[in-house]
C-alpha cells in the first residue's frame, strides 16, 4: 500500500501543508532516537525537495545535538481529521542557528517569535505514503497558546538564559551547539 516518490508532488505538498501536526525524528550514531511533536505555523515546503521547520525554544534539544552526528531526519504527517493517509520525509538536515549567515533569510518564511532557536532545512530524497487506516480520527481545537504566552514573558534575555541552562546537551549529554549563540 506504500508508495514512494523521489519529491514532493503537488498532492502530498498540499497534504502535508493541510496538517496542524507533525512529528520528526533523528538519533546520533548511539543514545536515544527522539521523536517529537510540532505544531503550529512552524513549517514550509520551499520546493519539491526541501522543507524548512522553525524549532521554538522547549525543554529540550535533541534535534539540534543529532543532527551535529548524523543527519538523518524523518519528518512524519498523519490524517487525523478526514483523509486516511499517513506521510513522511526522508532526507538530510542541517541546523541553522539564530546567529548563522541564512538566518534572517530563513526566518523570514514565519512571523516573529522570541523563543525561536533553530530552523532545521531539511534535504528530502524520499518521500512515502501509506494507508493510515489504523490512524484515529482526533479534531482540531485550536492552537495551544502556553507556549507563546511562556517565551514572550521571559523576553530575548530569559530566552537566552534558559537555553545557558537546559538546552546546551541533550538527555544523552550531547552537546547541542546552542552555546555559541547565547
Amino acid at each position: 500500500m506504500a508508495k514512494q516518490f523521489p519529491s514532493f508532488d503537488d498532492n502530498t505538498r498540499g497534504f502535508a501543508e493541510a496538517q496542524h501536526i507533525y512529528f520528526v525524528a533523528t538519533a546520533a550514531a548511539d543514545g536515544r532516537v527522539n521523536l517529537s511533536p510540532k505544531g503550529g505555523d512552524s513549517l514550509r515546503i520551499l520546493g519539491p525537495n526541501r522543507l524548512i521547520w522553525r524549532n521554538l525554544t522547549g525543554s529540550g534539544n535533541e534535534t539540534a545535538g543529532h543532527l551535529r552526528e548524523n543527519t538523518r531526519m524523518t519528518v512524519m504527517w498523519c490524517g487525523f481529521e478526514k483523509r486516511p493517509l499517513i506521510l513522511r520525509a526522508y532526507g538530510t538536515a542541517r541546523a541553522v542557528h539564530v546567529g548563522d549567515v541564512d538566518w534572517a533569510e530563513l526566518n523570514s518564511h514565519f512571523d516573529t517569535h522570541v523563543g525561536a532557536r533553530q530552523i532545521y532545512d531539511l534535504n528530502v530524497d524520499l518521500v512515502q505514503t501509506s494507508c493510515g487506516y489504523a490512524v484515529p480520527y482526533f479534531d482540531h481545537q485550536g492552537h495551544r497558546e502556553t507556549l507563546d504566552t511562556w517565551s514572550d514573558g521571559k523576553g530575548e534575555a530569559g530566552i537566552h538564559n534558559y537555553w545557558d541552562q537546559k538546552n546546551r546537551v541533550t538527555i544523552d549529554g550531547k552537546p547541542t551547539g546552542i552555546e555559541d549563540y547565547i
